[in-house]
């Protein structure tokens, strides 16, 4: 065994998918790259770790509001470019070539080009870790779209994608919650 700096922990348990959080302040619609999410249980609940240096939360913060879009790994580029710029000065939608579709219930946009969105309201800040708890209020999924692997960031740069799927549902229905 070699050893890893501690402060390098953290890339040996990548969290959910890297996501696309978009929001809105009333004028502008925004979208930020997030690479820290986590799963609340078997609800739609989700929390995403962000804070202010992210020129969404204030929006976020302020509205209460935000879609988690899903991309895909041909989005990769795509999505590490929404991360590395800022909403202050660019707008996202338009470098990136995104197009924005209205959502059921929330005022900032889906995004066509991604896979699935989940549109929610912010129900907790936990200012402490910078954790976002979200409540999922609808759900979209693109099953025609032919890419559906997701982006895991590793945490220094490199990303990992999905692979094929493994069905246990069957070994598994007894210990699962209706419904899944």
């Amino acid at each position: 065994m070699e050893s890893l700096a501690i402060g390098r922990a953290f890339t040996l348990i990548e969290p959910g998918p890297v996501v696309l959080v978009t929001t809105s302040d009333g004028r502008k619609d925004n979208v930020m790259t997030i690479s820290w999410t986590m799963v609340l249980g078997f609800g739609a609940e989700f929390a995403i770790t962000t804070g202010p240096w992210n020129h969404s939360y204030a929006a976020l913060l302020a509205t209460r509001e935000c879609v988690i879009a899903i991309p895909t790994v041909d989005l990769i580029d795509t999505v590490v470019g929404i991360g590395t710029c800022s909403g202050r000065d660019t707008d996202k939608f338009a470098r990136f070539g995104l197009t924005a579709v209205t959502a059921a219930e929330v005022r900032p946009p889906l995004i066509r080009e991604c896979l699935a969105h989940i549109e929610c309201r912010v129900v907790e800040v936990v200012e402490r870790h910078n954790i976002v708890v979200l409540q999922g209020v609808a759900a979209h999924i693109d099953s025609t779209r032919a890419e559906k692997r997701t982006i895991h960031a590793v945490g220094d740069g490199t990303f990992i994608t999905d692979g094929g799927r493994i069905d246990r549902k069957a070994m598994m229905r007894s210990k699962l919650p209706d419904g899944i």
